[in-house]
Parts: structure tokens; C-alpha cells; sequence
């Protein structure tokens, strides 16, 4: 079961890497850094973290609990939400109200803390088998 939980985050680093590196490429062409902070947290929360998570699942081969189902959720949830609700909060595209847009970005950033305390505990508790 491991197996389906590093394959679906390492899916995810992907589609973040690739977010992150046009992004990049955007700016770099663009001249404008505008989406520096979107793409810093793209590549590291997203594409960085989400990847290390996966090698995790893969090398030390934990049983599918609660836990490791939460950690890998609010894992995916916690980096959508933080980088989509940061798009919207900073560079406003659609003048959505602020209230609205920083609701979304904290909620990713709580959902995001919430996967990290969880992988913390699911490191505390494992077992070799």
C-alpha cells in the first residue's frame, strides 16, 4: 500500500517541478519577479518536499494507517492551497476580496503544518518490519 502513496506524491512533485520551472522561465522572460514567492514555495513545498515524502513511502516501506492517509492529503491539499492561495492573495488576477483569498492561503498553510506534524509522528512511530 506505501507504493500508492509515494507514487501519488511523487506525481504531484511533478506537476509542482514543472508549475515551478515555468514559472521560472516566465519570469526570466517576462523581466518581472512578480511570482518569485509562487514559484520559491512551488519548488520547495511543493516539488522538493512532496518528492522526499515519496522516496520516504518507497524506502522504509510503512503500512497504509490514518496517519500515513493524513499525512499524504493534507500533504497534497496543504501544497495546492499555500501556492494557489498566495497566487491569489499577492498577485491578485481576479480581485477576489482579501478576506476570501487569505482565508484560502492560511488554510493551506494549516493544512500544509498539518502534514508535516503528521509525517514528524509517523517517523516517531515506525517500525522496521
Amino acid at each position: 500500500m506505501t507504493n500508492k502513496h509515494s507514487k501519488i506524491l511523487l506525481r504531484f512533485a511533478g506537476i509542482f517541478g514543472l508549475i515551478g520551472a515555468l514559472l521560472g522561465a516566465h519570469m526570466a522572460g517576462a523581466g518581472s519577479y512578480a511570482f518569485r514567492p509562487i514559484h520559491a514555495h512551488s519548488l520547495v513545498v511543493g516539488w522538493l518536499t512532496l518528492f522526499a515524502w515519496a522516496v520516504y513511502y518507497k524506502v522504509f516501506q510503512t503500512t497504509e494507517t490514518v496517519l500515513t492517509k493524513i499525512h499524504v492529503w493534507s500533504a497534497i491539499i496543504g501544497s495546492v492551497g499555500l501556492t494557489v492561495g498566495m497566487w491569489l492573495y499577492m498577485v491578485k488576477p481576479f480581485n477576489l476580496p482579501e478576506g476570501l483569498t487569505l482565508t484560502f492561503y492560511i488554510g493551506g498553510g494549516v493544512a500544509l503544518l498539518i502534514s508535516f506534524i503528521a509525517f514528524f509522528l509517523i517517523t516517531l512511530f515506525y517500525r522496521e518490519p
